[in-house]
């Protein structure tokens, strides 16, 4: 199959070449979707005055060179409408039917590295850990999906001058007692206690930095001690991921403590290359155009004075390892958007010490925040922050009373109740840009209506009760698809447009734009069906084309939501 905008652009590009000149044959014919056709190509708007010509004459000279599968009419001060013939609609939906991957086409395999999730192992996961691990969990779905070799990073944060007083207070308190209590998710009770000790009793503040020491030089008893704290933290954040169904796994963890050995080595060759100099007694890089309020060079500092290292020498040390070792084609950071300078100036000092050549694109996928109703940051009243497992089990609870009517049995209704919380909780999440803050409010979320995850479930669960009734299965659906009905077309072109929209999303990093689409197609759908009889057809030419139909929108929206990370549950 072909999708419609590629055949529009191609055929436009051929018309403006046999109209002005080889030259024009690249032109971006700015084709886009029109309530008057099915596409409008504005280009002779744009090119008007470079021909010194009127833009209606210069869209009938083009209008006039096009060959494509269906009719062409130039209105308004020149605008190109473009409509598709019915024939040629019908015949491409049936090769997507019959097309294993619907249209999605395998790019050319690049390797692919997705840093997300990242908690802090000092801390539980909290709501603004929700949208890097969700957003991060998609694109790697995508990425998979397009052909791509995927390496999922988990960065943890488990390592530093903290985990001296963590160490500390779980021999206190008992290896037994700690891991229960890091196990069950309550790390930042645990992370205040140890606090509060380091604060106010100078003898633990005393074992706790001797404790750094002897972890910085990865004593063997200490380092024990540190493995029991993160493998009952690890076992915590699984807990979360499962509930998510994001697919991070242990063997993804790449915490900062993979890098301590390395990190002296960063500085030295990066004083050596002459990338990082001394300042005021901290090693340091400049990379050009950063500069602060007085306009004085901004340092990006990789060795503070004191001889410590930050996340500056971390992050270095993992691009570094990243591209030499892993590979690595295309590096996506899912992280706030907070710390948009942090990895502006990353990326810029790593291309200066070579470690991230041009041939490798870097691209921070920034993450808003996550709000509450009164528009602030989404904490409990009390102002703390609140617990993701907690919120995440809330959803669940919240998406089981909302289907409470249906006459499920408590297994089955459990069931429906998970997947419908998780993916209202998801969906709400990435169907807005993720560099976009939102809102978390659990009624919208969970609405039956209107853009949301449960209200895409439930079109899927729709269309399955269609074949349900008729004792069809959808998988062996096959038509052959007929266009008769304006509503059949509508639907047919918007399910074309999938193959498109997913390579647009793995290109751009914007699950948003799939949650959009996946809106458009269930809303298509849902005039489909309204408009179109399936099991009460006419004819049973028109039944099994409109079965055709139904089947290749159910795996469209499944197909499309599975790359979102959204269960689809049989019934709803």
């Amino acid at each position: 199959m072909t999708d419609p905008q590629l055949v529009l652009t191609e055929g436009v590009q051929r018309a403006l070449a046999a109209a002005f000149g080889q030259e024009y044959a690249a032109e971006d014919p700015l084709i886009r979707p029109s309530q008057f056709a099915d596409y409008q190509a504005n280009v002779a708007m744009s090119l008007a005055r470079r021909l010194g010509r009127s833009p209606r004459e210069v869209a009938q000279e083009i209008a006039g060179h096009i060959d494509i599968p269906g009719q062409v009419e130039v209105s308004g001060p020149g605008f190109i409408n473009l409509t598709l013939s019915d024939g040629w609609l019908a015949a491409q939906s049936g090769e997507q039917l019959a097309d294993e991957r619907l249209g999605v086409a395998t790019e050319a395999q690049q390797t692919v590295i997705v840093d997300y999730s990242a908690p802090n192992a000092a801390k539980e996961m909290h709501v603004g850990h929700l949208r890097t691990t969700v957003v991060g969990d998609a694109l790697v779905r995508v990425q998979e999906h397009l052909g791509h070799r995927v390496i999922r990073q988990n960065h943890l944060g488990d390592w530093g001058t903290p985990f001296g007083m963590l160490i500390e207070h779980l021999l206190d308190i008992g290896e037994e007692a700690a891991v229960a209590q890091l196990s069950a998710g309550a790390g930042n009770d645990y992370y205040q206690a140890a606090r509060a000790k380091f604060d106010n009793d100078p003898a633990f503040g005393e074992r706790a930095r001797a404790r750094v020491v002897t972890l910085q030089a990865e004593d063997p008893e200490t380092m024990r001690l540190w493995h029991i704290f993160m493998g009952a933290t690890i076992r915590y954040f699984n807990k979360v991921y499962t509930q998510l169904n994001v697919t991070l796994t242990d063997d993804d963890i790449a915490g900062e403590s993979m890098y301590n050995a390395v990190l002296a080595q960063v500085c030295d060759d990066l004083q050596e290359r002459g990338v990082a100099v001394i300042s005021d007694g901290a090693l340091c890089v400049f990379p050009p155009g950063f500069t602060g309020r007085e306009g004085q060079p901004l340092p990006f500092m990789i060795r503070k004075s004191d001889g410590g290292y930050g996340y500056a020498t971390t992050d270095l040390a993992t691009i570094r390892y990243r591209v030499q070792d892993l590979k690595a084609d295309r590096l996506l950071y899912v992280i706030g958007a907070t710390q948009a300078l942090h990895m502006q100036m990353l990326f810029a000092s790593a291309r200066m010490a070579g470690w991230l050549p041009d041939h490798v694109q870097a691209e921070h996928v920034q993450i808003g925040s996550v709000l509450g109703s009164d528009g602030k940051m989404f904490k409990t009243r009390a102002g703390k922050s609140i617990k993701l497992l907690e919120l995440l089990e809330e959803g669940e609870s919240r998406a089981a009373a909302v289907l409470a009517d249906r006459d499920y049995d408590a297994a089955t209704q459990a069931e429906i109740g998970q997947a419908v919380g998780m993916g209202a909780v998801k969906y709400a999440d990435l169907s807005v840009s993720h560099d976009s803050e939102y809102v978390f409010d659990f009624d919208r979320m969970l609405a039956l209506t209107g853009n949301t995850g449960p209200y895409l479930q439930y079109a899927t669960a729709r269309i399955r009760s269609i074949f349900r009734r008729g004792e069809y299965d959808p998988a062996s659906a096959r038509g052959p698809i007929r266009i008769g009905h304006p509503a059949e077309r509508a639907l047919a072109l918007q399910l074309l447009g999938f193959g498109a929209i997913v390579s647009e999303v793995g290109a751009a990093s914007t699950p948003h734009r799939l949650c959009a689409f996946l809106f458009d197609t269930a809303s298509a759908f849902t005039t489909f069906y309204e408009n179109c009889p399936v099991l009460k057809a006419d004819s049973e030419e028109d039944r099994q084309s409109r079965l055709a139909l139904a089947a290749l929108t159910l795996r469209v929206l499944t197909q499309g939501l599975d790359l979102l990370g959204i269960e689809v549950p049989e019934r709803m």
